[in-house]
């Protein structure tokens, strides 16, 4: 039997104008796994996040279940089941936590279980739901937009260096949501890091991208922190 593969990108190029960030990248995950995607800053690790959610366009394949997406929006393929938790903090900052929330769901039929969900990873959301999301920390908002990005309970989770900025103890509590979505709804997850020690603690493969080209790719063991960092070395 072939094998299958929830996202499989095949000679994927991108970038910004006439400039490639991404060079010919081709990754293949198989469904309920985590990929983490490592590199130093200015690799293009963001752009091909922001290729795959069809921000940016390009060249080459990229499927999701075997079906090509190309040329479909942002908003139809989150839609469909693609969670996005990105770098930058884009949440509406004069709203409430709640209504942040809210806004990843199609209704409020499905709002009540969606949240005591994402209560589940992040408790301390529950008591301050009216609070505004601009007064929260920077780590706070961290928290938000993962919460948000599980409210739709995604098939398919990109993630975008999230540990950034955040505190150890906070650190290894997106840990365990991130395991827990996997081993209980079977949630593929594509994770953008550089925090190698997050990284690897969750990760079944990961992959080095270097100059927007994979340098290098394996099943996570023993030998692969020191692998890393080898790539890692200024």
């Amino acid at each position: 039997m072939a094998d299958t593969f929830k996202l499989k990108l095949s000679g994927v190029s991108s970038g910004y104008g006439a400039v490639d960030v991404v060079n010919g990248v081709s990754l293949a995950i198989r469904p309920g796994e985590i990929f983490a995607l490592m590199g130093k800053n200015g690799m293009g690790k963001t752009t091909l996040l922001k290729t795959i959610l069809g921000f940016l366009r390009g060249k080459g394949t990229i499927e999701v279940d075997g079906a090509v997406i190309a040329d479909r929006k942002p908003a139809e393929l989150i839609a469909s089941g693609i969670g996005y938790a990105p770098q930058e903090l884009p949440l509406f900052q004069d709203l409430s936590i709640r209504d942040n929330l809210r806004l990843a769901l199609k209704g409020d039929r499905d709002l009540a279980s969606a949240l005591e969900r994402v209560y589940g990873y992040f408790p301390f959301l529950k008591d301050r739901l009216a609070q505004k999301a601009g007064t929260l920390s920077g780590g706070e908002q961290k928290m938000l937009i993962l919460a948000r990005a599980l409210m739709l309970r995604p098939k398919l989770l990109l993630i975008d260096e999230i540990s950034e900025g955040l505190q150890p103890s906070v650190v290894q509590n997106i840990a365990k949501a991130l395991r827990d979505e996997r081993e209980k709804r079977g949630t593929t997850i594509l994770l953008v890091e550089q925090n190698l020690d997050f990284a690897l603690s969750v990760a079944d493969r990961w992959a080095i991208l270097k100059l927007g080209a994979i340098e290098d790719e394996s099943p996570n063991g023993p030998d692969s922190r020191s692998r890393v960092l080898q790539h890692l070395k200024i």
